[in-house]
């Protein structure tokens, strides 16, 4: 399990850099199992699109580059 995770960490960290340049970042608070929980930071934290974002961009790059069960949720 500890691959997976970091594999997810690594790849997570390659998107901030979008998420940045849009004035926003993440932050993993947690990952258990195949959860991944973040939370939103910045331009994205208040963003309507924040769940659009976490679901339609980040959580399908992870299904489709890592690993089709992983799930992505938002922290508030």
């Amino acid at each position: 399990m500890k691959e997976l995770h970091d594999k997810i960490r690594a790849r997570l960290e390659e998107l901030r850099v979008y998420l940045q340049n849009d004035g926003g970042d993440m932050e993993i608070v947690s990952i258990e199992d195949k959860t991944v929980t973040l939370r939103l930071k910045g331009a994205c934290g208040g963003c309507p699109m924040a769940t659009l974002t976490l679901k339609d961009g980040i959580e399908n790059v992870l299904k489709e580059e890592i690993d089709p069960e992983i799930v992505v949720e938002r922290a508030m």
